[in-house]
C-alpha cells in the first residue's frame, strides 16, 4: 500500500487555488492507478502550524527524556506533522509562490517539521557538516504556480525564484533526496491570456503523467 501526504499551502479556496485543483488531481488519479492508496491530507494554508518561537526551541533541544510537561506540549504540532511525513511514501505539496517565495504557512510546516533527534541528527565530530537526515527513500512531487513566468534555470525570472531552491533545500528534512524532487509549475496566472491557458493545461497533463509514473 501507498501512503500519500498532501499538503496544501494555497491561502485560496478550490475554487479559485490552482495549486489545489492540481493537488486534487495528483491525488485522484494516483488512487485510480495504483491499487491501495492511503491518504492524509495536510492544508496548512486553512490551518497554519505554529510559528517557531522560544519555547518550541528551548523543547525541541531539551532530551526527551528530561522534558518538562509544558515542552511535551508545545513539541505536539510538531510530533503530529512529523507522524505524517514518516508515514509517508510519496508527498505531494501544492506551493504556490508568494513574493517570489513561499507562503509563511509552508515554511512553518517545514520549521515543525525539521527537528533534531526526529528528522536529523546534530553531530560536531562530522566536522563541518554536522547535520544528517534520518529519514530517506521517499519521493516529492512539487505542484505550483506563479503569477509572473520564467522562473525557471535559465529563464529570465530565475534569481528571483525563491521558492523551489528553498524547498529543494529542507528536502532532506523529508527522506527526499534532490532527485526525488519533482516540480510542475503553472506561471503567467496575473497574464490571465492564452499563455496561461497553455501553462494550466501542460501542468495538468504533467501532474497525471507523474501520478501515473509513481503509482506503479
Amino acid at each position: 500500500m501507498l501512503t500519500l501526504l498532501k499538503i496544501d499551502a494555497s491561502a485560496q479556496l478550490e475554487d479559485r487555488s490552482l495549486t489545489r485543483q492540481l493537488t486534487t488531481l495528483f491525488a485522484d488519479t494516483l488512487r485510480e492507478e495504483a491499487s491501495q492508496v492511503r491518504m492524509i491530507a495536510r492544508d496548512v494554508g486553512r490551518a497554519p502550524p505554529p510559528f517557531v518561537d522560544h519555547r518550541f526551541i528551548h523543547a525541541a533541544f531539551t532530551p526527551a527524556e528530561q522534558r518538562e510537561p509544558w515542552m511535551t506540549g508545545v513539541l505536539k504540532p510538531s510530533d503530529a506533522l512529523i507522524d505524517e511525513v514518516l508515514a509517508a511514501d510519496i508527498i505531494v505539496m501544492g506551493a504556490p509562490m508568494y513574493n517570489y517565495g513561499m507562503p509563511a504557512a509552508l515554511k512553518a510546516w517545514f520549521d515543525q517539521v525539521a527537528r533534531i533527534g526526529r528528522t536529523f541528527s546534530f553531530d560536531l565530530d562530522r566536522g563541518d557538516f554536522p547535520i544528517e537526515p534520518m529519514l530517506s527513500g521517499k519521493k516529492l512531487v512539487v505542484l505550483s504556480s506563479r503569477g509572473e513566468f520564467g522562473f525557471a534555470e535559465g529563464g529570465v525570472r530565475a534569481d528571483s525564484n525563491m521558492l523551489d531552491p528553498a524547498i529543494a533545500a529542507c528536502a532532506h528534512y523529508l527522506g527526499v533526496a534532490r532527485d526525488g524532487i519533482q516540480t510542475v509549475a503553472i506561471e503567467y496566472q496575473e497574464f490571465k491570456d492564452e499563455r496561461h491557458r497553455k501553462s494550466v493545461e501542460t501542468a495538468r497533463e504533467r501532474t497525471v503523467e507523474i501520478a501515473r509514473h509513481l503509482a506503479g
